[in-house]
């Protein structure tokens, strides 16, 4: 697909330009590896590497247009060079005008927040499927592009990507995408260029201080989402939490609400709360539903509001709602023929892990045993690993501590980390064991009939990254062998 580069700089903040822009270009790429003849490259400056630094290795392998905040002290002859303020934000407004603004063209909806974002996302993509409609799904867990599935490495993709997946599901018909937003999307610029129809907040704690200097950054980062939404969408925001209301200060789209415990425009409250569902009367109206968990009505509040200010009748919102299935790792779980109980979390922050314990101490009868195995990433804020351990030792019968993704730490050092935020009246009811098999193994082996064992941190992932390997795991087959073999 060949452009002219002026209509691919449309939008895109030029401080300077020197050569010409009237001529057509074949692809745009950010990583030099991948430049081909005639494609222009975008200098990114990452957390690891810096773009600028392969400019020379980019024109040698063909590239004719060369993007960059600082211009290069040697200008080669027949290139092109467009100096920018920002090169992620040029990056997303060229991907964007690239693949003709797709996001124009489909209802896109934005989710954001700490907790809660691939269960919302995913869940209103498969509300959408049920409805009918042909829908596509950006997520942690993985793409969709109506039904045809793609692996997902990031959160929130790089701008071409979520250009190019936007524009394939313009091209098989999507009318609706659903889109987890994270931090470090928003801060990396990978959003801009994007048209939303709506965001959705869902709650705000400890997370990614590894890479956002303070929680107030952290914060007016997911606030700068809602910031840029134009007035023609709607924001709607969990009031719950306390950040909720920073959200909408300085937004132009239509401020909604949703909450429990507060007034809100769509209000919830937990009938039955059951490991079979939730019974939930929201707006006056009563819904039985699969999932479970007070973490999880919020879920289904945001959807059933998204659903609604998208312009699905209420009641027919409020049907699908009873319909939906539970996402892949996320309070994920499985009856053993003994009746142990095994429930696989992603929860990986302290707020998640509380969450998730509260939810199971909340339904079970305290006559059975909660085992609980909890480890915490490596290279990630290490400030939650204390606050992570004395939660699941607080909250449990028994607690193993063990690995999750250690990536290029070493588990041991992650555990003893974890080890020391556990109070000194908990002490006995923790063990400590870096490999993770042996770890559910125990719990599997320590847990009787109607006991509950929670494995938490990994979720949906499929592997363990060991210093940049991934090596396979699953959380769930592991656990699913595990109790079979035991009840042999």
């Amino acid at each position: 697909m060949k452009l002219l580069l002026k209509d691919i700089l449309y939008k895109v903040g030029i401080e300077a330009v020197k050569g010409s822009t009237d001529i057509s270009v074949n692809k745009i790429e950010f990583d030099s590896r991948k430049v081909q003849d005639n494609d222009v490259f975008v200098a990114i400056r990452g957390t690891v590497s810096n773009g600028h630094d392969f400019i020379e290795r980019a024109i040698s392998l063909g590239a004719v247009v060369v993007v960059c905040d600082t211009l290069p002290e040697t200008i080669s002859q027949g290139i092109t060079y467009i100096q920018v303020k920002d090169t992620n934000s040029a990056l997303a407004f060229m991907a964007s005008n690239y693949f003709d603004n797709p996001s124009t063209k489909l209802r896109l909806v934005g989710v954001t927040g700490t907790n809660g974002k691939t269960t919302i996302a995913s869940l209103l993509y498969q509300l959408y499927k049920k409805a009918g409609y042909k829908v596509g799904l950006l997520s942690t867990v993985k793409i969709m592009v109506d039904t045809l599935e793609y692996p997902a490495t990031h959160t929130t993709p790089d701008s071409l990507t979520i250009n190019y997946y936007l524009n394939e599901m313009i091209e098989v018909g999507c009318e609706y995408c659903f889109m987890e937003v994270s931090s470090h999307g928003i801060h990396q610029k990978r959003t801009e260029g994007l048209h939303f129809e709506g965001g959705v907040f869902t709650n705000l704690s400890h997370d990614h201080l590894d890479y956002h200097p303070t929680f107030a950054e952290y914060r007016d980062v997911k606030k700068s989402f809602f910031d840029h939404l134009p007035k023609t969408a709607f924001a709607l925001t969990n009031v719950d939490d306390k950040n909720g209301v920073v959200m909408l200060q300085n937004t132009a789209a239509r401020k909604l609400t949703y909450a429990l415990k507060s007034y809100a425009d769509y209000k919830a409250q937990i009938l039955e709360n059951q490991l079979s569902g939730l019974l939930l009367k929201i707006n006056d109206n009563e819904v039985w539903v699969k999932l479970i968990g007070t973490f999880n009505a919020y879920n289904l509040l945001a959807i059933y509001g998204t659903a609604v200010e998208l312009g699905m009748d209420s009641l027919e919102a409020l049907r699908l709602l009873s319909e939906l299935e539970s996402v892949s790792g996320r309070f994920q779980f499985i009856v053993s023929k003994d009746k142990i109980t095994a429930i696989v979390d992603y929860a990986h922050t302290p707020d998640a892990l509380e969450n998730v314990l509260k939810t199971i101490n909340d339904i079970r009868t305290n006559n059975e045993q909660l085992i609980a195995v909890v480890g915490c990433g490596g290279d990630r804020d290490k400030s939650k690993r204390p606050i992570m351990a004395n939660i699941a030792s607080q909250s449990s019968d028994k607690v193993i501590f063990t690995s999750d993704n250690p990536r290029t730490e070493n588990p041991a050092t992650i555990i003893a980390e974890m080890e020391a935020g556990v109070e000194p009246q908990n002490y006995k009811k923790t063990l400590s064991m870096a490999d993770r098999k042996q770890a559910i193994k125990t719990a599997c082996q320590l847990a009787n009939a109607n006991d509950i064992i929670l494995i938490a941190g990994k979720g949906h992932e499929t592997y363990q990254e060991v210093n940049g390997i991934k090596h396979p795991f699953d959380d769930m087959e592991t656990v699913k062998e595990l109790l079979e073999q035991l009840n042999k």
